[in-house]
């Protein structure tokens, strides 16, 4: 996959990263009306783990970028699950002061953490597809 040259760098991640958070407060302060999938899985916890999976691409690339000296993966993995876990709290309290939001769902936390542990993890496998010679 190759992409134009201004998305090699940081500053463009970043930018993307802040609009993303801009978003889902957006978002956060607006009813959620959605159809629920068979086995009553409700399609929030699929958007919370979709939303928060593009949410890690997109920090991973920023902090990837760099260009000080390159973090290891783990410690990349961490700053984004931990970052992301903080930002879905953030987003979980923040839906707790309208009526018409849920607030504080254990559920949607979770949904939060694993879509932005496995963002993170799919952005280490294509990498070196997007970013060959970094």
């Amino acid at each position: 996959m190759k992409l134009p040259p201004i998305l090699h760098r940081s500053t463009p991640w970043a930018v993307l990263s802040a609009v993303w958070f801009a978003t889902l407060w957006a978002l956060s302060s607006r009813p959620l009306h959605g159809p629920r999938v068979p086995m009553d899985i409700p399609i929030d916890k699929i958007l919370h783990f979709g939303y928060f999976f593009g949410g890690a691409g997109m920090l991973s690339a920023a902090l990837f970028l760099q260009k000080k000296k390159p973090l290891a993966w783990d410690t990349l993995h961490l700053i984004v699950v931990g970052s992301l876990s903080l930002v879905g709290a953030l987003d979980e309290w923040h839906q707790s002061w309208y009526p018409f939001r849920s607030g504080n769902d254990a559920g949607d936390l979770t949904a939060d953490l694993v879509g932005a542990f496995f963002g993170t993890l799919v952005f280490r496998k294509v990498q070196p597809r997007i970013f060959p010679k970094l």
